[in-house]
């Protein structure tokens, strides 16, 4: 069961990397600081240094600062997909790599990018048409839901 649960949360994280690519890395790094994810001897400790989680940290303002400007391309461009999937397999990585489960959690996480990024830009498109044109509500709304979501899969991996 745990490792099922692990591939889960491993996809959860994806799916919030498909929102915003830099949210994963960074709320599994906070996670891990927390102690919410044990990486204690594992590959990924160093993902819990508070100079990686600073680091992260300033990579996740500015992408919500950037998601803001009208000239941001679209998460479904090669670049902004492929990292999305690098960062949500990543996030996935460091998740399953608390459990010894790194390979499979990374396909979970890459899985869950590619969901995140295609469903987050179809919900995003239905909102912006929704408030003629204004994106701005859609953009905060899925702010709120990638940061508030990501802490969220972070924490529940401390229960697993």
């Amino acid at each position: 069961m745990t490792h099922a649960l692990v591939l889960l949360l491993a996809l959860l994280i994806g799916v919030i990397a498909g929102l915003r690519a830099m949210t994963a890395p960074a709320v599994v790094a906070w996670g891990a600081m927390f102690g919410w994810i044990d990486l204690d001897g594992k590959w990924s400790e160093w993902v819990a240094h508070p100079i990686t989680v600073t680091v992260l940290t300033i990579f996740l303002l500015g992408e919500l600062v950037t998601d803001q400007l009208p000239k941001t391309p679209s998460r479904k461009v090669p670049q902004q997909f492929i990292t999305r999937l690098v960062t949500g397999a990543f996030a996935g990585a460091v998740i399953g790599s608390a459990f010894f489960h790194t390979f499979s959690a990374l396909g979970a996480g890459m899985i869950g990018a590619v969901i995140g990024t295609l469903g987050g830009a179809a919900v995003r498109g239905r909102l912006y048409t929704a408030n003629n044109g204004n994106d701005k509500p859609g953009a905060f709304g899925e702010d709120i839901v990638a940061v508030g979501g990501g802490f969220l899969v972070a924490f529940l991996v401390s229960l697993v």
